[in-house]
């Protein structure tokens, strides 16, 4: 019992720990994996080539933002005090593989900079230089998300995956307005349009999430937006009595946000939160549970091949035959002739020959003027390269030819696949190279005329189309013969 337990439970951990299954489905049911519900047609990649995790989702926030490196700042101003602006967010979301995905973002809001808000009055006895700003904002960026849960989760984890550490960065096009306040009034002093050069911003951060259930999660998040701009905190061009800080290149601000994602889709579970470490645990758990052995095949293995007949393609397979994961017997060579017959596994051959070549008898004479053709120079697929298993036959050619009084046409002949004139072509390189190479052994040139047919001159004319035939037929039709003129 013990032994065979550890056998079952290998042979799923290997498996899983490289390809993964749509987990929530499988703890939601309770019930142990089996090949219709989550074995070998429910096995996925991480990614989500296979279509079975839902990869896109919906996300909205809103948060504070608070300008932190600038001349005028948001937090612990000149009079001690934060100045809290608002934000918001929409984004759509898509998720690439279980830990990395792609944000399209936009964002709009205003910060409140500067020794006093701007909504209020300006105080009386102000100093010089002693004024409020806000800066209206929109933004547009393309953010990369990091599932840092999923890459540094640990192997011995059996706890609910609910929470989840996102990490972002991307650049986008910035616009804004920032407006000055003084004791004289309120006034405009920069407006920045986006999609050019200068509106290029970047931000990078962290979120922390929460998995409500399959469709909601609640996520808390901090970004460090950079501008790029000394004039955002309201202060005038970069050289101004209050941007006067030279080396200051960059106004940028902290942005918390709390906001929620709406994920889409049909499946049970999605891609950023599919866990590949807790599907391996529950199945080991079930099994370390079970009291009694574990029917591996409930119907059994009618032909003793090793693949249990639930999945099993071919239930008659011959005694001592290999077979592969579907419970078919091998046949190398595609011949039709499977490996356990095959005298010639890795040539292919008919039938009645078992499996290997036919031959052509050698010629022991001349070639007369009643010989009209010789066999067996075959091609392999879209190709006209003579083969070196060939080159006997030919040289033997050469010597018959020389030997006879008479000229021959060599030719060329192709399977069906592939267009009429694309054959026609081919054939008529097949028969060149072929009376290229007897005129470069001593054939006299006069003696053969290269002519090509096709696939107007089959062999085996059952062939059409070539998916009626096994390879060695189609590969016979792919040749080169002589005819005596």
């Amino acid at each position: 019992m013990k032994l065979s337990l550890a056998i079952v439970a290998f042979a799923l951990a290997v498996p899983t720990a490289g390809f993964a299954q749509d987990s929530t489905a499988v703890v939601s049911n309770g019930e142990y994996p089996n090949t219709f519900s989550s074995g070998s047609a429910n096995v996925s990649p991480f990614t989500n080539k296979s279509k079975r995790f839902n990869d896109w989702s919906i996300s909205v926030g809103a948060g504070v933002p608070l300008v932190q490196s600038a001349d005028l700042t948001s937090i612990k101003n000149g009079n001690g005090k934060n100045l809290f602006g608002y934000s918001a967010y929409v984004s759509i979301d898509k998720a690439i593989t279980h830990a990395f995905g792609l944000k399209l973002q936009y964002d709009r809001g205003e910060t409140r900079q500067g020794w006093f808000n701007t909504k209020d009055s300006a105080p009386s006895g102000m100093g010089y230089q002693e004024v409020g700003a806000r800066t209206q904002y929109d933004a547009i960026s393309i953010l990369g998300d990091i599932n840092f849960s999923n890459l540094l989760r640990r192997v011995d984890n059996h706890s609910p995956f609910r929470w989840a550490l996102h990490g972002y960065a991307g650049v986008g096009t910035l616009a804004y307005r920032a407006y000055q306040k003084d004791a004289a009034g309120q006034r405009l002093m920069t407006e920045i349009k986006p999609f050019k050069l200068g509106s290029m911003f970047g931000q990078a951060g962290a979120g922390l999430k929460f998995k409500v259930n399959r469709r909601i999660d609640i996520e808390g998040r901090l970004m460090y937006v950079m501008t790029g701009d000394d004039e955002f905190d309201g202060g005038g061009h970069k050289y101004s009595d209050i941007n006067q800080r030279e080396e200051q290149v960059s106004d940028n601000f902290f942005n918390a946000t709390l906001g929620v994602s709406l994920k889409l889709g049909k499946h049970e579970s999605h891609l950023m939160w599919h866990d590949p470490l807790q599907e391996i645990y529950y199945k080991l758990d079930v099994l370390a549970n079970k009291n009694q052995d574990i029917e591996v095949c409930k119907k059994g293995d009618l032909d003793n091949d090793g693949v249990c007949d639930d999945w099993d393609r071919q239930l008659d397979t011959p005694a001592g035959a290999r077979v592969d994961g579907a419970g078919v017997a091998l046949d190398t060579d595609l011949d039709g002739v499977i490996d356990l017959y095959d005298k010639c596994v890795t040539v292919p051959g008919p039938v009645e020959n078992q499996g290997c070549p036919t031959t052509t008898a050698p010629i022991t004479g001349p070639v007369t003027e009643t010989e009209t053709k010789l066999d067996g120079i075959e091609f392999d697929l879209n190709s006209d390269r003579i083969l070196p298993s060939n080159t006997p036959i030919l040289n033997n050619a050469v010597s018959y030819i020389n030997s006879s009084s008479g000229s021959y046409n060599v030719i060329g002949a192709t399977d069906t696949r592939a267009s009429d004139a694309y054959n026609q072509k081919l054939s008529e390189r097949r028969a060149n190279n072929v009376k290229n190479y007897l005129i470069q052994n001593g054939v006299q040139s006069g003696k053969l005329n290269a002519i090509g047919r096709g696939e107007k001159d089959l062999k085996y004319p059952e062939c059409e189309p070539a998916t009626k035939c096994p390879e060695w037929k189609n590969r016979a039709n792919r040749r080169v013969y002589f005819e005596a003129k």
